[in-house]
């Protein structure tokens, strides 16, 4: 019987759909979990401790902090990263679902489909670890800048509209739209990366490579969690949305423009607000 007859093809299609069928719940169940996980955390009586500014300051951490070598900022830096890694999975890994679709049917045939797969998305989230780890830092440091100096400490209202202000400007830079057009293309990305000689290795570089990509295109984008409450999961789902259509829908990038000058509009409203003293 001839290898393309109808006969032979028609399993392999069917197994095919069961597969992607199988994973498409997988993804979803993971991403579900996590919104899940944030929900329940920002609705439950620790919701204070997603505020990571004050971790070190709340109840049994503040011991904790004092009594660990480096406390004071090692432990809020690791329950911070925890946090951010969770708003991750909850708002970047749908947005990475086309690539990981074509890489698992890429893959099929193979024993270790899954855990490469796995690996594939264990590296993306390392680069939004990395960047989280990075971000927590920055955002430590203004804290203490604040305490430091009076003119931080009565002008701190100025960070709101400097962050919507810088993540609506860099949505007009030459480099969010090279690295939108590298998110844009997973066909491309995987086979630059993937030759599956070491497949194990080249999986996980494979997800770490489109995790910079994807944090070169939408760090700012997930600065304004700062600005807007870590959390916040009306906040997460919109900004979440917005990257998702940016990277997967057909006329996605062309939604760029828009939302930078949305954002501009909006620090400069915010800065409006606070000269005029109607901010808080």
């Amino acid at each position: 019987m001839p290898a393309g007859s109808p006969e032979r093809s028609a399993p392999a299609a069917g197994g095919a759909q069961v597969r992607d069928r199988l994973f498409i719940w997988l993804l979803g169940g993971l991403v579900a979990l996590a919104w899940s996980a944030l929900w329940l955390w920002s609705t439950s009586p620790w919701e204070r401790y997603l505020a990571h500014d004050r971790w070190s300051e709340l109840g049994v951490l503040a011991q904790w902090c004092r009594s660990l070598p480096q406390g004071d900022w090692l432990l809020p830096a690791a329950l911070h990263a925890a946090a951010w890694l969770l708003m991750v999975a909850a708002m970047m890994l749908p947005t990475i679902y086309p690539l990981l679709r074509m890489f698992g049917r890429m893959t099929a045939d193979r024993a270790d489909a899954s855990a490469l797969l796995a690996r594939v998305v264990l590296g993306y989230l390392l680069a939004w670890f990395g960047f989280g780890l990075a971000a927590h830092g920055v955002d430590s440091l203004l804290h203490r800048l604040a305490e430091a100096s009076n003119w931080m400490f009565r002008h701190g209202w100025t960070i709101g509209p400097l962050v919507l202000g810088a993540a609506g400007l860099f949505q007009f830079s030459a480099l969010k739209y090279r690295c939108l057009d590298r998110c844009r293309s997973p066909f491309g990305f995987i086979t630059q990366h993937w030759r599956g000689r070491a497949p194990g290795r080249e999986a996980l570089r494979l997800g770490a490579m489109h995790g910079l990509f994807c944090v070169g295109c939408c760090w700012a984008l997930m600065l304004l969690m700062f600005v807007v409450g870590s959390g916040n999961p009306g906040w997460m789902l919109a900004i979440g949305a917005a990257m998702a259509a940016e990277k997967n829908l057909p006329w996605g990038r062309r939604l760029s423009a828009p939302l930078g000058a949305l954002l501009l509009v909006g620090a400069l409203a915010e800065a409006a607000r606070h000269l005029s003293g109607t901010g808080p």
